[in-house]
């Protein structure tokens, strides 16, 4: 019983560590969200490059030359996109943000509408958080190109505080659990 109070104390100074390091990952975000919305953009290209490259070479995998060419070619394309992502981040963030927004906007709608199908089974919770999500959709679709990296930058760092906090919190949680 002592190992497993000893394992759960660890385990939640390290979730409380991490959550402090998610902390302040989201407040350096937050500080600068074009270069984060714009390393975003960047390392969504780098991913598709390397899935572009992965796919190609899976090509010669397949057991047919018509489904190893069509692969190939899908391969490539992931290939042409990537690059063209590490090439044009603006561009790239600019698409992100559109995608973004267009997200934020879906989620409401959605929400809401589920909201209201739960009205007093915690309905009022989804209601709101639908109403904030259209509301951010929208701003940031009003804003557009303007709202292109920092949007992105912004919210991750945003969602990163948020994590941040709700690591510490269940850290402190599993210690106290165990230390009792």
């Amino acid at each position: 019983m002592n190992n497993l109070t000893e394992t759960a104390k660890t385990g939640g100074k390290r979730m409380t560590t991490f959550g402090v390091i998610a902390i302040i990952l989201g407040m350096l975000a937050m500080l600068a969200p074009g270069l984060t919305g714009i390393s975003i953009a960047m390392l969504l290209g780098g991913l598709v490059v390397v899935a572009g490259i992965l796919r190609m070479m899976w090509a010669f995998q397949s057991g047919s030359f018509g489904r190893g060419l069509l692969v190939f070619v899908i391969g490539g394309l992931n290939l042409l996109c990537g690059i063209a992502l590490l090439a044009h981040p603006l561009f790239a963030a600019g698409v992100l943000t559109i995608v973004l927004a267009m997200y934020f906007i879906f989620d409401g709608v959605f929400e809401i509408v589920a909201g209201f199908g739960r009205m007093g089974d915690g309905g009022g919770w989804l209601l709101l958080s639908g109403i904030v999500s259209l509301l951010l959709g929208g701003m940031i679709w009003a804003q557009f190109p303007l709202s292109g990296a920092w949007a992105m930058g912004t919210l991750l760092g945003i969602k990163l505080f948020f994590v941040g906090l709700t690591m510490i919190t269940g850290g402190s949680a599993v210690c106290s659990v165990a230390t009792a």
